[in-house]
């Protein structure tokens, strides 16, 4: 999509905080990134609406549902003025839409209720699956994927036709619902389990869990995030600061995501009340 549709000093809106593999591409390429703030129900609107109008972007990528790093996910008053500002300022909007097909995953997703006029829909198999599975694919109207096809075929010409079939066969036969309907339920038994730990050590949800993998705690202003992240490293704890899902490195606010799989080790928990009690001192 970025080949495709972007050159070299394009600009284009991001998620903010948002993903950040995406701001690294984008700057391989030298793409211009302008974050647009994120809100417990979606884009801040306001935000969007006048760095569209101002910036004339070509491309507003955005995560919908369960979106990562924050776990929110887009209501729909807030989906319809999205399409709505986009309409108006001729901006494509890229959908990642890693978790769809979770059924815990609560929200508006962009796509079907565009019926992709304006929206192309980028889906994986990675986060549901397995990350060993590297296969997705993409949704867009008929003309945008012709163009895309056939950069495809220039670029990589064919993809892994094994995993491919495997997937397929995974869906046709009914393992894959049923492996979505026990994943679920994993994450609704760990969402139910971590939250109230989390809350009960101080620490602020950015927006309530809406069914997906993933919570963003705002810090106290005491506890900076990359610090916190290199000695969780250091004790063998995976943290992802906040730090790094801003397309500028400068968070509004400090904070981390957390994997709630993860999460729900006991070390995790021991080491988040040390680490507060020792940085409030």
């Amino acid at each position: 999509i970025i080949r495709r549709f972007l050159v070299a000093g394009d600009t284009v809106l991001v998620d903010d905080p948002g993903y950040y593999p995406l701001f690294a591409k984008l700057k391989l390429a030298q793409i211009r990134m302008i974050g647009v703030k994120r809100t417990p129900t979606g884009p801040d609107l306001d935000d969007l609406a006048g760095k569209a109008e101002r910036e004339r972007p070509k491309l507003f990528f955005t995560q919908s549902l369960a979106h990562n790093p924050t776990g929110s996910s887009t209501n729909l008053p807030t989906a319809h003025s999205i399409l709505t500002i986009a309409a108006r300022c001729d901006m494509l909007v890229v959908e990642d839409d890693p978790f769809v097909d979770l059924p815990t995953v609560r929200g508006v997703g962009l796509a079907p209720l565009d019926q992709l006029r304006n929206v192309i829909c980028v889906r994986t198999f990675a986060k549901t699956l397995s990350a060993s599975l590297r296969c997705g694919y993409i949704a867009a109207r008929p003309d945008l994927i012709a163009s895309l096809a056939e950069l495809k075929m220039l670029t990589t010409v064919n993809s892994s036709g094994h995993i491919e079939r495997l997937i397929h066969g995974l869906i046709s036969e009914g393992h894959y619902r049923r492996h979505l309907k026990r994943l679920a339920q994993r994450v609704q038994q760990a969402t139910e389990t971590v939250v109230p730990r989390l809350q009960k050590m101080g620490l602020k949800l950015f927006a309530e869990p809406t069914g997906g993998y993933y919570v963003y705690l705002e810090l106290p202003e005491y506890v900076d995030d990359i610090a916190l992240a290199r000695e969780g490293a250091r004790q063998g704890i995976f943290i992802a600061p906040g730090t790094v899902f801003s397309p500028e490195r400068q968070p509004a606010k400090a904070g981390i995501r957390v994997n709630i799989a993860w999460a729900s080790d006991p070390h995790f928990f021991d080491f988040m009340l040390a680490e507060l009690r020792h940085r409030r001192t």
